[in-house]
């Protein structure tokens, strides 16, 4: 492991690395995290297959994480644009939670980790926002990187 930050220079200032050098290859992330309802409320979006007076929460919780793993390079300021081959997210129901796994892949000079990451998150916040008028004792917990292939360092959790 580099005990370095790739992103800080030797003074100390925010860096954008430079991936000019590395080799263009496929790469793919996937992340996951969960959003965790009271059992009520759980109970109570479960028995109306999870459509509230916005619409689909788990639709809508789809496109707003795909929406954002195309926009990370505006949220996240030091990541790079990136060309997206691929987005996927999916959302199960998991005890009283909604589990969301995001897969990102690309073919370029960087990975996608923060993608995944992202698209997890804002899915996440999706849901929470269209669940919230329920309550407010929903959690967003375990947003994670799951694997990512196709860089210097494969990993899988």
């Amino acid at each position: 492991m580099n005990n370095e930050l790739s992103h800080i220079d030797e003074a100390g200032n925010a860096n954008m690395v430079d991936v000019s050098g590395k080799t263009t290859s496929t790469r793919m992330a996937k992340a996951s995290g969960l959003v965790t309802f009271p059992e009520a409320v759980y109970r109570t979006l479960a028995d109306q297959d999870f459509l509230g007076a916005k619409g689909s929460i788990i639709q809508t919780a789809v496109i707003a994480g795909i929406q954002a793993v195309k926009k990370t390079s505006e949220l996240i300021p030091l990541c790079h644009q990136l060309n997206l081959s691929k987005v996927s997210i999916d959302i199960q129901p998991v005890g009283n939670s909604l589990k969301i796994v995001c897969t990102v892949k690309c073919t370029e000079r960087t990975g996608v980790e923060m993608e995944a990451l992202t698209g997890v998150s804002v899915s996440a916040l999706t849901i929470y926002d269209m669940c919230k008028a329920l309550s407010h004792d929903i959690q967003i917990m375990a947003v994670q990187l799951e694997e990512k292939t196709g860089g210097k360092n494969d990993f899988s959790r």
